[in-house]
């Protein structure tokens, strides 16, 4: 829309006070919401006076903010539970259809994530707080242990998934045997592979080599360009050396592989020499890909 400007006129009134630096200063208002409880939650005097006090405890918040603030981390199984307050400080009540939900660690790395339903959450009123728990299983960890202290929640906005940082994921037995310095290396080399497409699967090949005994060893990167965990049980794999020739092919059966979301795990995979396709093998080039279907 395009404001003309009008001529300038002799005797006018003084203006009046500017509606926008009225605006401006009670944005910069600084707000203290009161606490609501769900009208389901039965709950003692004892435990009303807890929530009381962590609440006391939150800061205030500027005018029309929804904020999300942990009070506390439980263990439940092989997930967690986190008590959170909802808070609200618009003119008007508000209702949550679906909300996604970070845990991030003291160094603001997400270590778990997940997307609630909040259907029986209902209407929370306008300058209030409601206190809420929220259920995380194990597929929904990002990291391998959880933190009960120095931790924060956080909304997930919403943003492409090429904007999220690709991280690396290592299972136990990978954590313990490689060094610092070697994580970092697959870190910095996730980083500058190319962006993978929301969704995608992809083997990446780390390094290739014959052992003693002459089998074909391969290390791999197994991206996951997809926002949800995925379990894979059996990966088959063709193998070509320099010269474009397929050396070798299998077939891995897997037990409880996971690769969590928007993360790059690596493997190993071991050819034994009995599947190799022919003798001299140049491995100053190769690449490995599952075959097409």
């Amino acid at each position: 829309m395009i404001f003309k400007r009008k001529r300038k006129q002799q005797n006018t009134l003084p203006p009046e006070p500017s509606s926008v630096q009225e605006e401006s200063r009670k944005q910069e208002e600084e707000l203290k919401t009161t606490l609501s409880f769900h009208p389901d939650w039965d709950l003692s005097p004892q435990e009303k006076y807890v929530y009381q006090f962590y609440h006391e405890q939150l800061p205030p918040l500027k005018h029309n903010q929804i904020s999300i603030s942990g009070m506390k981390l439980i263990e439940y199984n092989d997930g967690f539970v986190v008590v959170a307050f909802l808070r609200s400080t618009l003119p008007k009540p508000v209702r949550f259809e679906q909300i996604t939900l970070l845990l991030l660690d003291e160094t603001g790395q997400a270590i778990a994530r997940k997307q609630f339903d909040m259907d029986s959450f209902g209407e929370l009123p306008p300058m209030t707080a409601r206190p809420w728990r929220f259920l995380f299983s194990s597929e929904d960890k990002l990291v391998d242990k959880i933190p009960t202290e120095n931790w924060k929640i956080a909304f997930e906005l919403k943003q492409s998934p090429n904007s999220l940082q690709h991280r690396l994921d290592l299972e136990e037995s990978w954590e313990q045997s490689l060094s610092a310095q070697q994580r970092e290396h697959l870190q910095k080399l996730i980083e500058t592979l190319p962006p993978l497409s929301a969704g995608e699967i992809n083997f990446t090949g780390i390094e290739a080599k014959l052992n003693q005994q002459g089998d074909l060893i391969v290390t791999l990167l197994i991206r996951n360009g997809s926002d949800k965990h995925i379990q894979l049980e059996q990966i088959p794999l063709v193998v070509e050396d320099a010269s474009g020739e397929v050396i070798c092919k299998g077939l891995f059966r897997l037990e409880r592989f996971e690769v969590k979301a928007n993360t790059s795990k690596p493997w190993t995979f071991i050819f034994p020499s009995n599947l190799l396709l022919k003798e001299n093998i140049d491995l100053s080039k190769w690449k490995v890909y599952p075959p097409q279907s």
